[in-house]
């Protein structure tokens, strides 16, 4: 598995307890939820190829 890179992000609490909720209906941590979109997004916007993970 590749490294991962910790960092801080801070959220506006509403938007924050709207994430957690969304993970937790998709059965994952609000740290997967966070990776899963900004990854959906970067492979949206062509930052990165499909091939990387996003279902």
């Amino acid at each position: 598995m590749a490294e991962r890179k910790p960092f801080l992000l801070r959220l506006e609490p509403e938007l924050h307890a709207a994430i957690a909720a969304w993970a937790a209906d998709e059965l994952r941590s609000l740290n997967s939820q966070i990776e899963y979109l900004l990854r959906k997004a970067a492979v949206k916007e062509r930052r990165i190829g499909k091939d990387n993970g996003v279902g």
